[in-house]
């Protein structure tokens, strides 16, 4: 069965909120969750992302709050951090290791944190490899001399939330040859093209088709979190037709 990740934006509106949509979007077939650290310059992700940050910014996020929402989490579901290298290095890189492992966490998605400068990290806890479309295939092989959970597939080069579509099969086909670990694809992944995008790969992350829902203004908290879920329902589903 091919399996879903879930990014949702740490905190945002607040703690409880966070955490009630992680319990639901696990009782609707959510496999794993992407917690994404709010930060202020958050380069590799689209404007629904973005914005997202920086209201969860403007309500006070502090790093208290990513603790506390994992520790409620981390144990009842696979859960990842998401952020920036200044959200690991600000607070010291070992203190958010220990910080992790209270919690459950599973590795850390660092996408500003190049292959080059990762090998230096990698040995302290796990770090997700990211692969994109314009990587080579020696570089590619350097990448994953080590995989560690899953890897990340870049859908294309650019940010988040975007629907371009790059022929992903001939470097599908070679990442499968050199290593067994599952293989996902994020970026522009949703309803529309998650059928698609998921054909040869293990599963799909999903992150801007759920932050759209969390922006809108005219649901409730409820509205929200039945609206997210019951599209991780869908997408889930789509995948596995």
């Amino acid at each position: 069965m091919k399996k879903l990740i879930a990014y949702i934006t740490c905190a945002y509106p607040d703690k409880n909120f966070t955490i009630d949509l992680i319990n639901s979007l696990k009782e609707n077939g959510v496999d794993a969750i992407e917690l994404g650290i709010p930060f202020s310059d958050p380069v590799a992700d689209g404007p629904v992302i973005q914005e997202a940050n920086k209201r969860a910014l403007e309500n006070g996020f502090k790093l208290n709050d990513l603790f506390e929402v994992s520790e409620q989490i981390g144990k009842n579901i696979n859960t990842y951090w998401m952020g920036y290298f200044n959200n690991f290095y600000h607070k010291g890189y070992d203190f958010m290791v220990k910080k992790a492992n209270e919690a459950g966490i599973r590795g850390f998605i660092i996408p500003d944190l190049p292959y080059e400068e990762a090998v230096n990290y990698e040995d302290k806890f796990p770090l997700i490899s990211f692969v994109a479309p314009t990587d080579s295939k020696e570089r590619i092989k350097k990448i994953l001399k080590n995989p560690k959970e899953f890897i990340y597939l870049v859908a294309y080069a650019g940010i988040t939330g975007a629907e371009k579509q790059e022929d992903l099969k001939e470097i599908i086909q070679y990442i499968k040859e050199i290593t067994p670990t599952p293989l996902f694809i994020g970026f522009g992944v949703n309803e529309k093209t998650a059928k698609e995008k998921s054909k040869d790969v293990d599963g799909v992350i999903v992150g801007s088709a759920f932050i759209k829902i969390l922006l809108d203004d005219s649901l409730n908290n409820n509205e929200k979190i039945s609206k997210i879920s019951n599209t991780a329902k869908n997408i889930k589903e789509i995948i596995n037709s």
